[in-house]
């Protein structure tokens, strides 16, 4: 928003901040208890900011949805409220993403193990973080706006000046005109008013409803289609942990090696006369045919 008093830039800060604080609790929880960490580890990070900066913007279309609802409301029911509409969207959120990662715990492969274990426990300490401090960040927000404080200094902002007498980039930033006052409640978001107004009718059309069914049907026959095509092409050394023997093997398989091509190997599985020479000549020219 472009109003100072509006703004929720620290409020945005603090949500990412919690996803932040997750992952150190998580990784340091983990690394006490002596699991490895491996290279794959450390795309966990960028999984839980996905997740805990959705949880932050349902936290927060929530606390706004209640507040226009309830303007007079203490805090606690807006809270209360709040918790109410988000709560349970995000702990269902949750709960998918922690039973996902942490069935993947049961892989033979000690990096994917871990890998599992790490982020799975981002997320369980994400949802604690998110139900906790950035629930305490909202309250606070919220108690620097109904005190029309500035929302980089938490100064008090005037706003009963006259704005004709000063430029428009002071009126933006140190004049709080734009404020929510008791007698002029915020309207809608524009996002809102596009989805309720006209996204909503849109796709509630009998046609367009068709139409719906008739892609997802064709995205669904795509991907199973899909499915049926996948190949492996994993890199072997990032499902080893960092100390094992086959990271160096694949080194120095890849630096030595690799301008050779695979290996070929001929193997004879039954006994045959080696003093033969007849034999010997076919073994002989065998192998001049392969190569």
């Amino acid at each position: 928003r472009l109003s100072c008093i509006r703004n929720n830039i620290w409020l945005a800060s603090c949500g990412v901040l919690s996803s932040g604080l997750a992952v150190l609790s998580s990784f340091g929880l983990m690394l006490f208890c002596g699991v490895p960490f491996v290279v794959t580890v450390a795309n966990a990070p960028f999984l839980i900011l996905g997740v805990g900066v959705d949880d932050m913007f349902i936290m927060i279309a929530s606390w706004e949805q209640s507040s226009r609802k309830k303007e007079k409301s203490s805090v606690k029911s807006l809270l209360a409220e709040t918790y109410a509409e988000a709560a349970l969207s995000v702990t269902i959120t949750t709960l998918t993403d922690v039973l996902a990662f942490f069935i993947g715990t049961w892989t033979a492969f000690p990096s994917v193990r871990s890998f599992c274990l790490y982020t799975g426990t981002a997320f369980v300490f994400c949802y604690v973080y998110t139900m906790t401090f950035f629930g305490a960040v909202l309250v606070l927000n919220h108690k620097r706006e109904q005190g029309n404080r500035h929302w980089l200094t938490c100064m008090r902002v005037d706003v009963g000046r006259d704005q004709a007498e000063s430029s428009c980039l002071y009126n933006a930033c140190c004049i709080g005109s734009c404020s929510r006052q008791p007698s002029q409640p915020e309207g809608e978001h524009p996002m809102s008013i596009f989805f309720k107004n006209y996204y909503g009718p849109f796709v509630t059309n009998k046609w367009i409803k068709l139409l719906m069914v008739l892609l997802y049907g064709a995205y669904l026959g795509g991907s199973i289609y899909g499915c049926t095509q996948i190949r492996e092409g994993i890199d072997l050394r990032n499902l080893a942990n960092d100390d094992s023997y086959v990271i160096p093997y694949y080194d120095d398989d890849d630096k030595y090696f690799s301008t050779y091509g695979p290996r070929v190997m001929v193997v004879i599985t039954e006994s045959v006369d080696y003093w033969n020479e007849s034999v010997r000549l076919g073994i002989e020219s065998c192998v001049q045919n392969l190569e």
